[in-house]
């Protein structure tokens, strides 16, 4: 049985070549949210976008580890078009969710402390 696919331009999301907004961030997430609860694999083409910013991956990207297991996005998330310069912004992201989100108390608790909050 074949996996059914869905691709998601970037570009054609944003209406243009920048990824620096929240809120079409959060719109990409609720679209990759409802494809992957059917099990479906989702391919995020960046061709065309010049620039990106850790706000808009963390809304799109980054929040999916609160739902999802890493083997799963593994298998149901593709990135296509990914500019190599961009690549460490993904990882930087990627790595912060799935810290954040095996443990948000932990993570919160480390905040506080450095900011000197109780």
């Amino acid at each position: 049985m074949k996996t059914e696919k869905i691709s998601i331009r970037i570009y054609d999301e944003v209406s243009g070549d920048a990824a620096i907004s929240v809120s079409d961030g959060e719109a990409i997430y609720n679209k990759i949210d409802a494809a992957l609860s059917k099990k479906l694999v989702v391919v995020l083409d960046f061709q065309n976008i010049n620039l990106i910013i850790t706000a808009f991956l963390n809304a799109c990207i980054g929040q999916l580890y609160s739902k999802y297991n890493s083997e799963e996005l593994t298998l149901y998330l593709k990135l296509e078009n990914v500019k190599s310069e961009d690549s460490p912004l993904f990882n930087m992201v990627i790595k912060r969710a799935k810290e954040y989100f095996e443990n948000p108390q932990s993570f919160d608790n480390s905040v506080k402390d450095v900011m000197g909050n109780d």
